[in-house]
Parts: C-alpha cells; sequence; structure tokens
C-alpha cells in the first residue's frame, strides 16, 4: 500500500461533483490511500481572492494537488511556479500539481475533450466546424478540436466580444485555420455549411433544460459533440441522434480530464474505462434517487 495521496477540488457550488468519488474509487483499485476533498467557496464563505491563501494551506497541508474549476480557472494562474505549454497557451489551469515545493499548473479539459473525440468520432469531417459557446470550458474544447486539422473553425457566442477574443487567440494558436466568430442569429447559414457542431454552454444541464438553439437545424449528416454530461443525453443529443446523426456526450471528457490529472497528481496510468463505468453508474443513481 502506498502512502496516502490528499487531492482536492475548488470552486464555487462543487457539492455535487462527481469527481471526487472518480478519484477515490480509482485510486483504491489501484492499490493506494486516495482521498479526494471538496473546497466549495461558498460553503466556507470565500472567494477568488483566497486562492494564494488556499493553494498555500493545501501545500503545508501535503495536498499532491488540485483541480480548479469555475471561477478560478484563470485567476490562480498568477500564484503558480509554472505552466505546462498547454495551461499557458490556454491561459486556464484545471490542474495543479504541487511537485518539490512548486505549485505547476496543467489543462487536462483540452486532452479530455479531446481524448473523449477521438474515441467517439474519429474520422468524421472536419473541414467546417461551428462551436457554440465561448465561455467555460470553450477555449479548451476550441483548442483540442482545432488539433484535429479543422480547416474552417467558428465561434459562435451571444456575447460577440467574447466570441471575437477566443478567435483572435485561436488564430495565433492555429494560423493554418480560417477561425471566425458570430453570434447566433447565423447559426441557420453556418450550420447548414458545417461539417458538425461541437456545443460548450450550460444549456442542457439538468438546471438550464433544453437546447441552446433550434434543433430543427440539425441534419443526419452534422455531427454533434456536446459538453454536457448531466445527464449524459442532454434533449441535443436525443435529437440529433433520433436524426441519425453522430453524435458524442459530454461524459467521456468530464472522465478523461480527471484521467489525466489522475495520472498527473499519482503518476499511475488510471483505468479510463473503469472510471467512465463508474461515472455513468453514479449519474443513473441519481436519476434513480430523484
Amino acid at each position: 500500500m502506498t502512502d496516502s495521496i490528499l487531492c482536492g477540488l475548488i470552486g464555487t457550488g462543487i457539492g455535487a461533483s462527481l469527481t471526487p468519488p472518480m478519484h477515490e474509487a480509482e485510486g483504491a483499485r489501484q492499490g493506494m490511500r486516495y482521498v479526494y476533498k471538496i473546497v466549495d467557496l461558498d460553503v466556507l464563505g470565500l472567494a477568488v481572492a483566497d486562492l494564494p491563501r488556499l493553494l498555500r494551506s493545501a501545500h503545508d497541508l501535503g495536498f499532491r494537488g488540485l483541480n480548479i474549476t469555475h471561477p478560478c480557472k484563470q485567476a490562480v494562474i498568477e500564484h503558480l511556479d509554472d505552466l505546462s505549454p498547454e495551461a499557458s497557451r490556454l491561459g486556464a489551469v484545471n490542474t495543479v500539481l504541487f511537485d518539490g515545493g512548486r505549485a505547476i499548473g496543467h489543462n487536462t479539459d483540452w486532452s479530455g475533450f479531446g481524448r473523449n473525440f477521438d474515441r467517439g468520432l474519429g474520422g468524421v469531417a472536419l473541414d467546417r466546424v461551428v462551436q457554440l459557446g465561448a465561455g467555460g470550458a470553450g477555449a479548451a474544447v476550441a483548442y483540442a478540436v482545432l488539433t484535429r486539422g479543422v480547416r474552417e473553425f467558428t465561434v459562435v457566442d451571444a456575447d460577440l466580444a467574447r466570441a471575437t477574443a477566443l478567435r483572435d487567440k485561436l488564430t495565433v494558436l492555429f494560423p493554418g485555420a480560417a477561425v471566425g466568430s458570430a453570434t447566433p442569429d447565423e447559426l441557420p447559414r453556418l450550420l447548414a455549411a458545417a461539417d458538425g457542431l461541437v456545443h460548450a454552454t450550460p444549456v442542457g444541464m439538468a438546471t438550464h433544460p433544453g437546447t441552446a438553439f433550434d434543433p430543427a437545424l440539425l441534419r443526419p449528416d452534422l455531427w454533434v459533440a456536446e459538453v454536457v454530461y448531466r445527464p449524459i443525453e442532454t434533449e441535443l443529443v436525443l435529437r440529433a441522434r433520433a436524426l441519425g446523426a453522430p453524435t458524442l456526450t459530454g461524459a467521456g471528457m468530464a472522465v478523461f480530464q480527471a484521467v489525466d490529472a489522475f495520472r498527473i497528481f499519482t503518476g499511475v496510468e488510471p483505468d479510463a474505462e473503469r472510471m467512465l463505468a463508474h461515472m455513468t453508474a453514479l449519474i443513473e443513481a441519481e436519476k434513480v434517487a430523484v
């Protein structure tokens, strides 16, 4: 049995996160004493401004690492000693490793989505892709998709300034791709010519039901990749699947970002399929409980 491994998650409104049971169960399967704690800023009466103190306390208490979620993914960067190349390019951190007295930021959102995409939509056409949503995980998801060789990529968001800011960042990172920005009123035109759609808004979550646009714009030959994973099958996924379109749920992204974080924290390769099965079971149990 290894020494204890202590990790945690910092963010707001994260009391119902499935990340702790995913990490702890896989740690146990790997023969580790693995403890994963929730640090909910709302519950503790803390704010983003308290991040420096929280990072110091976690380090002093022997935490191996921390996952970072909303609203801290960008704010945490200035308090770290180093960044992985991807975290530096994206300007966002969701995983912090304490190593040799240093706090090193990583981003596994992009790699988690990328692995999920390759697993579920590998081989789909990538000439023209539209992404709806430029906030939250939008930058990481867009980065992952563009690394797959997209020729034309359009970021759509109700906040055009936010979409344009992401467009400008992606244009620098991917000079070989034509990256554009638009508002949702342009979706009919954009989707009519697109090979695929990436959905990266909160719409479709249990607390935000429905779809972020008129599902009549879906087509059998328009693949759809979802970021929302609770529920696993959102209305968007169900509507696209009913047409016979290739679809990807957000469950894999949630699991594979945790897979990559687990590897960073422990140096051990977790069983990704086992973690995916576990998270699916947890979500199904939630449905039964409700």
